[in-house]
């Protein structure tokens, strides 16, 4: 048995009944049904089809596993596909959970995939916020998104602090280790996935502000209006961490390149420093006569110019900052 509610005149007057009872409850206008299904089967959704005049394609998106956060509007009801995301700190991966809702005038049916969407923290919200109850099924339609949107933002909180800590090593004077380029990887694949399920959230949540009769009396306008804005602000910011941490990317390459180029002068000037005793001792090394052959003269001189002509070329390389 699925979770129940039964608010009557903005009074949770029943809970935890049989799904079955639903249809008794429905029929009477001062009362708002709220009902969980999770991981139902299609016969089930079908049999809550015909309770509730749910359109056919509403049942269809309900059963698929890979439906865009959206909010489609049919005669009598609205269907409504979300997701939550949670953020794994230690892998880097941000983990997102869909679920689905139908929306009458007086019923909220909920449907889940699985158990990580947390329906108990969706519960949690009604309680604290009971005396809007009177509002009916906006009241508990904000419950839902309220938790939803929440979750977006705390996950993007989370991968915002991830960014400063990959902001750090950019640059730092070790290179990037491979365990580092890792997470940087991993941080744009959750930001693209992140992005996916909070971008569509804005046009659900506008095409639900305009709907004035869903909202009901317009006491709640600004409740859905603040989820609004936190809507704004998770897409937002997800948008900025992304390009973000496209940048960190770029500018770890950029570095990694400056220090490899940094390297290859500093092999090169010291290649040349080492050459010029080898020219002038190889020279040395002719098997005919040469200036100096056979004084000690010579030796000092082609010795002497090998320390002046290196010093040399040590100074002038240092002075560029080849060295």
């Amino acid at each position: 048995m699925g979770h129940t509610r039964l608010y009557r005149n903005g009074v949770l007057e029943a809970e935890g009944f049989p799904v079955a009872d639903v249809s008794e409850h429905v029929k009477d206008p001062a009362a708002v049904v709220w009902f969980d299904m999770c991981d139902p089967t299609e016969e089930d959704l079908h049999a809550i089809s015909e309770e509730l005049g749910l359109h056919a394609l509403a049942v269809e998106d309900a059963l698929q596993r890979r439906q865009r956060p959206k909010l489609d509007v049919y005669d009598g009801h609205m269907f409504l596909s979300v997701y939550v995301s949670a953020f794994d700190a230690e892998s880097g991966r941000v983990r997102v959970t869909p679920a689905t809702a139908f929306i009458t005038p007086n019923a909220l049916v909920t449907v889940r995939q699985s158990d990580e969407f947390s329906i108990e923290e969706v519960m949690r919200r009604w309680d604290d916020g009971a005396d809007l109850a009177r509002h009916g099924v906006a009241f508990l339609l904000h419950g839902l998104l309220d938790y939803v949107v929440d979750s977006h933002f705390e996950a993007v909180e989370a991968m915002d602090e991830q960014v400063e800590d990959l902001e750090d090593t950019v640059f730092g004077e070790r290179p990037v280790s491979p365990g580092e380029q890792r997470r940087t990887f991993e941080l744009r694949k959750s930001l693209v996935m992140l992005r996916r399920v909070v971008m569509p959230m804005r046009e659900a949540v506008s095409t639900l502000l305009r709907r004035n009769g869903t909202i009901g009396d317009g006491e709640m306008a600004p409740y859905f209006q603040d989820v609004y804005d936190q809507v704004l602000r998770a897409s937002e910011w997800t948008e900025s961490l992304r390009d973000l941490i496209g940048n960190i990317r770029e500018t770890q390459l950029t570095m990694q390149d400056n220090r490899m180029n940094l390297i290859m002068k500093r092999v090169t000037s010291w290649a040349a420093i080492i050459a010029v005793p080898t020219l002038i001792t190889g020279f040395y090394g002719q098997n005919i006569p040469f200036p100096g052959f056979g004084h000690h003269w010579g030796f000092w001189t082609s010795s002497a110019l090998i320390v002046v002509v290196s010093a040399a070329l040590y100074r002038v390389f240092r002075a560029r900052d080849w060295l």
